[in-house]
């Protein structure tokens, strides 16, 4: 019996590429990852703290690793990165044939410099360049938060000829930044008489986050007491706002990347830096399990997603190229939001959604660090 896959679609019709926001030994040992690019069209990987934590924490398959680790003298810090290192240069492994058959295009796998770092330009810059040349795999992608201090990070660790996923975007202005950060990096090393036909970049920005945040905010507005009109005005807003953002966020893309200064750098071959859809786990049962897929089709994008909405993409997503459609109305949902009546300053939510993800990275990062403490110490003794 032939099935059909809606992800190969989402690729081959309207050109955009699927990755899949999980990484772990299991899945690359068990030949998991293989088949997924094979049967799901999954056309890279992203990794973060939280991943990695849910990874190792608890799982014997790192313990012959661990033990080398102790017996060879590293530090905790030395240990988990020889675990994440391996694992990312085995998952660049098997995606090197995605990353040769797309040119360059796909097959990458993402890796955070230490999230700690967020505010911290010049250590992310070192960290991002030892991360490169430690792993040492042409596809892998160096994730930088899309900070204030992040970004100059981005422009210089672009001009050394690193592939740089910037992660944690929110607000639309925090994307402009980065593709703008991005063109100056290429531009710098194109100065340098450098080639710029071989970086690649993409532009993490978050989905379902926005939502939950928004939503609350309105579920507390609707629970305070309002008129009937205004609490269908509230309402109406509930699972809006991220992809109407996210599709204006896409026309600033265009514009970027359209205009002259790219065309120049264009002409050198440099590729384009790519919209990527993160955070695409739809948080509210009440909202499409693919919604943040299926609204936001559209080319010279990527979506990452977790295996389970990776799962049920496959089984029912519906691609179409939406990610110009309804323009006007997503203007209209982020511009309602002003209203006195809604009264919620998205900019303060994106800025509040930053050191949110931030945190959230830097929890798993410590817990993970202090679970493989516990499990160092407990191997040491056997």
């Amino acid at each position: 019996m032939t099935t059909t896959n809606p992800i190969l679609d989402i690729e081959k019709q309207y050109g955009q590429s699927i990755w899949l926001d999980n990484l772990s030994r299991d899945l690359i040992e068990s030949g998991e990852l293989a088949s997924l690019i094979e049967t799901r069209g999954i056309h890279g990987i992203t990794s973060n703290p939280a991943i990695f934590e849910k990874a190792i924490a608890g799982n014997k398959i790192y313990d012959t690793a661990i033990r080398a680790g102790i017996e060879a003298g590293q530090s905790t810090l030395e240990i988990y990165e020889s675990l994440v290192f391996d694992d990312i240069r085995n998952a660049c492994d098997v995606f090197k044939p995605v990353y040769e058959a797309t040119q360059g295009l796909d097959g990458y796998v993402s890796i955070e410099v230490p999230p700690n770092l967020a505010k911290d330009t010049d250590s992310t810059i070192q960290e991002a360049i030892r991360y490169y040349q430690a792993i040492n795999r042409e596809n892998v992608m160096i994730k930088i938060p899309g900070t204030p201090e992040g970004l100059p990070a981005v422009e210089a660790v672009i001009a050394e000829g690193i592939n740089v996923n910037v992660t944690l975007l929110f607000s639309v202005q925090s994307y402009i930044d980065t593709a703008w950060a991005y063109i100056k990096g290429l531009e710098k090393r194109a100065a340098q008489g450098q080639p710029i036909h071989n970086i690649a970049s993409v532009a993490s920005f978050f989905l379902s986050r926005i939502d939950s945040n928004i939503d609350d905010r309105l579920d507390t507005k609707i629970k305070a007491g309002v008129s009937q009109d205004v609490a269908s005005k509230l309402i109406a807003l509930k699972g809006k706002i991220a992809i109407a953002n996210a599709k204006i966020a896409y026309q600033h893309y265009k514009e970027i990347f359209g205009g002259e200064r790219w065309q120049t750098l264009a002409a050198k071959g440099a590729k384009v830096q790519r919209l990527l859809w993160a955070s695409t786990s739809t948080k509210n049962p009440e909202y499409s399990d693919v919604m943040y897929v299926d609204e936001l089709i559209g080319p010279d994008t990527v979506n990452t997603l977790p295996p389970q909405t990776v799962e049920a993409c496959a089984d029912h997503c519906d691609p179409a190229n939406r990610i110009e459609s309804d323009l006007e109305t997503a203007k209209q949902y982020i511009s309602t939001l002003q209203d006195p009546d809604v009264d919620i300053n998205l900019d303060a939510v994106m800025a509040e959604l930053l050191e949110e993800g931030i945190d959230k990275f830097i929890k798993p990062f410590d817990s993970l660090m202090a679970s493989l403490e516990d499990k160092v110490k407990q191997l040491a003794t056997v």
